[in-house]
């Protein structure tokens, strides 16, 4: 019995019939439609994925690359915050370390004149940062690190691999958003703050010294 006196379901026990039950989920579907879904919560599942992508299940990498595209296809972000792993029938919990998926490859192309930044995670979807997928980026206050991360479906982002961030920032330019002079970068015509100009100034100058 759970604490706040709701039943639970016991979470799927293995792997393969967790395996099973996804791919049937998603059979003849393309990209299941996991935010249609709304099944009861089965507990938590001792599956995890690491800041650098890898899955963990049960402490134990799951070697089986398409087992991991699999599973990523049913994740879902919910209004709580927290990922699970989502078909028509349960919904199980998993804990994210970082972002569910990484940004290993940039592509920079144009459409009708205007730069457009098509994104590859290591799990296969390819997205163009823009409007409907935008690029958001967090600075490491300790080191003013830039952390890049760009919308790929519901909820979930992909964080962008380092070296795919240093190509994404060698594009950005200074201009003024809302009066304050930033320092962005465009993709599908929209502008992506990254910081103000005066900090990465700052940073430059610190690291210089």
């Amino acid at each position: 019995m759970a604490e706040n006196g709701e039943s639970k379901a016991a979470a799927p026990a293995d792997l393969k019939g967790l395996e099973a039950l996804v791919a049937r989920a998603g059979e003849g579907r393309g990209t299941p439609p996991v935010e249609q879904w709304n099944p009861p919560f089965c507990g938590d599942l001792d599956m995890e994925i690491a800041a650098d992508g890898t899955w963990f299940y049960m402490g134990t990498p799951i070697g089986r690359p398409a087992l991991v595209k699999l599973f990523s296809s049913v994740l879902r972000k919910d209004e709580d915050g927290k990922t699970y792993l989502v078909t028509p029938v349960e919904k199980v919990g998993i804990r994210v370390a970082d972002a569910p998926f990484l940004a290993v490859e940039m592509h920079v192309g144009a459409r009708d004149g205007v730069q457009l930044l098509t994104f590859r995670t290591h799990v296969g979807d390819v997205v163009e940062a823009g409007e409907d997928h935008p690029l958001r980026f967090e600075i490491e206050p300790e080191t003013m690190g830039v952390k890049p991360y760009v919308h790929v479906r519901g909820r979930l982002e992909a964080l962008v691999t380092r070296a795919v961030m240093y190509d994404l920032i060698a594009l950005g330019a200074h201009e003024a958003i809302d009066g304050t002079p930033m320092f962005v970068v465009h993709s599908g015509g929209q502008a992506f703050p990254v910081m103000k100009s005066a900090d990465l100034e700052a940073a430059l100058a610190e690291a210089a010294s």
